[in-house]
């Protein structure tokens, strides 16, 4: 009886330690195999990480415009025609028109950064302005802008700005402009400067000038308003004291090209402009740039900045190549006018 009850008891504990060993290898197993399920899930999600990056991602470009007008419209188009032939449904953008508000540029620059965005055009000066002020992160390319030392108040600058800024000017060489109107109107005695007081690289502009004319024997006179509310007055006085208007790269001046005209034309007094836009809406010539193709420019610039990595500190600020004679055939005709034959017809 003893022998029998010991032999049981043996067989349940053997039996009870197979029980307990056997779930070991078990769980083990299972465990290998869940670990390795997420090694090559995140191995998976890596390679997919990796892929987009070397497909070169999307890409979402921000572009602050000053104002509406023909100049900077050319630049903006230029730009994402550019940017478009080289990424291609890889870059998105988000136009923001600041309707001539420098207020509303730095609204429109926090509304960049607030949405992450990966690069930013600010189309003229107020804007480039605005965008340096809101980020020293996000890159920040620059076009319609004169002088870049003057917008960013940098001493002695050598052409690159560094840090997250690059860009293109739309400078045209101001003594050319000077020795042009010297050509027009060799008899005329004082030229009025109008310009936006407002606009730091149309004061530049305007100086820049006054040294050249005055140098060619010329009397030169400012007349300069804060903003749209007060320049058909200025304008008014200017017309009724002066032989010849110049007008530099103004943004306020451009969006008020048909007021100036009116003015101008009927009281005899031409226009020499800063750029195209301004010429075909009240000037009778200019020694212009195309702005679609600085626009052009900058959109290349950008791409070699967001699917290149290129780094924007070492961009320096790119000019235009060629420059052009224009002339404002209808007011050109209006004023009795004759331009010498290098000269091209505005539209031609």
């Amino acid at each position: 009886m003893k022998k029998a009850l010991v032999l049981f008891l043996t067989a349940v504990m053997v039996s009870g330690l197979v029980a307990c060993g056997s779930p070991a290898p078990a769980t083990q197993e299972a465990s290998t195999s869940e670990s390795s399920t997420e090694t090559a899930e995140t191995e998976s999600a890596e390679n997919t990480a990796e892929g987009s990056a070397a497909d070169g991602g999307t890409y979402k470009v921000g572009i602050c415009q000053l104002v509406q007008h023909e100049a900077l419209d050319a630049a903006t188009e230029g730009f994402m025609d550019a940017l478009k032939e080289e990424l291609g449904d890889q870059v998105t953008f988000d136009i923001q028109n600041a309707q001539g508000d420098s207020n509303t540029c730095s609204t429109i620059i926090n509304s960049f950064i607030s949405s992450d965005t990966d690069l930013i055009l600010a189309n003229a000066t107020p804007a480039l302005q605005a965008a340096a002020a809101g980020t020293n992160e996000i890159p920040i390319l620059g076009t319609s802008v004169t002088e870049y030392g003057v917008a960013l108040d940098i001493d002695n600058f050598t052409g690159t700005v560094g840090g997250n800024i690059s860009g293109t000017s739309d400078l045209a060489p101001l003594d050319g402009q000077a020795d042009m109107l010297a050509e027009l109107f060799p008899d005329a005695k004082t030229v009025g400067l109008i310009y936006c007081s407002a606009e730091a690289n149309s004061q530049y502009q305007v100086d820049t000038i006054k040294t050249s004319l005055e140098a060619k024997g010329y009397t030169c006179e400012y007349y300069s308003f804060s903003d749209s509310n007060d320049i058909s007055a200025v304008v008014t006085n200017a017309a009724s004291s002066v032989d010849v208007i110049y007008v530099p790269t103004d943004n306020t001046a451009a969006s008020n090209a048909e007021l100036i005209n009116n003015i101008c034309l009927p009281a005899g007094v031409p226009v020499v402009a800063g750029e195209e836009g301004i010429c075909a809406g009240c000037g009778v010539a200019t020694l212009s740039i195309s702005y679609y193709d600085i626009g052009v420019a900058t959109g290349k610039m950008a791409a070699k900045i967001l699917a290149e990595g290129a780094d924007i500190s070492t961009m320096p600020i790119e000019y235009a190549p060629t420059f052009t004679k224009k002339y404002n055939a209808a007011n050109c005709e209006a004023l009795n006018i004759t331009v010498p034959d290098d000269y091209v017809a505005i539209g031609e």
